[in-house]
């Protein structure tokens, strides 16, 4: 059933602020990662065939368009709601902006509210392009920013001192290995003297503060681990 914000199925997942692509199979997962430590922006969507497709936006990129024209930049192919040419992404000095101006039938939407005129996106926003959506990710930006971005983020600092060692521990075989597996809940117990039973108990809570509570068990730890690093919640010196 088509939904009210333009969008006709749903495909990701709310983490906080932060919007990601769901269902991530392992070699998926370290494509966003990759890409979060890009330091560039960059939308990743799943077509209709399921493929997992991410687009940096580098500093060589001013100006494309997205539609279903074989000529665009950015092709949604398989999704008849998209037009020919539906929108375009411009550069605004160092942000993105969207806009349609008409140019699509059904419209272009930013997290569920109809895109009127040109909007500037933001690091988590969600776009929807008839029942395709995409997701904007600002990336891992420089040392000084992230660090600022760290300090500032209100994720982090909600977060208790035992939760964040969790969290760190967790990302840790997919930050230092490059793995695509998180630690286990016995690894992260051992190596924090902690009961499993409480290990589970704080991911719990971390689930639940980064809205991934209702995702499928075996998606839970992968999606927190892309979280914590498109979101910028952990820095090199944490492992």
């Amino acid at each position: 059933m088509k939904s009210s914000h333009g969008c006709g199925r749903s495909v990701g997942v709310t983490t906080g602020k932060r919007t990601l692509p769901r269902d991530l199979k392992p070699r998926e997962l370290q494509r966003i990662l990759a890409a979060g430590r890009s330091g560039l922006p960059f939308l990743s969507w799943k077509g209709p065939d399921d493929e997992l497709h991410v687009l940096p936006l580098g500093r060589d990129r001013e100006r494309l368009t997205l539609g279903r024209d074989e000529d665009v930049d950015v092709q949604l192919t398989g999704d008849a709601r998209v037009s020919r040419v539906h929108a375009i992404l411009e550069r605004a000095g160092g942000d993105w902006t969207l806009f349609d101006d008409g140019l699509s039938r059904n419209g272009s939407f930013v997290n569920a509210t109809k895109l009127v005129g040109r909007r500037r996106l933001v690091d988590g926003d969600r776009v929807c392009l008839g029942t395709t959506e995409l997701f904007y990710c600002t990336g891992g930006a420089a040392d000084e920013d992230s660090t600022a971005s760290i300090r500032d983020h209100p994720a982090k600092t909600q977060l208790s001192e035992k939760q964040r060692a969790v969290l760190i521990a967790l990302c840790r075989p997919v930050y230092k290995s490059k793995s695509a597996t998180p630690a286990t809940n016995p690894e992260i117990a051992a190596e924090l003297l902690m009961s499993v039973d409480a290990v589970k108990a704080h991911l719990r809570a971390l689930f639940d503060r980064f809205g991934l509570s209702e995702l499928p068990q075996n998606e839970k730890r992968a999606s927190l681990v892309a979280t914590a690093r498109v979101q910028g919640l952990l820095l090199p010196s944490d492992f």
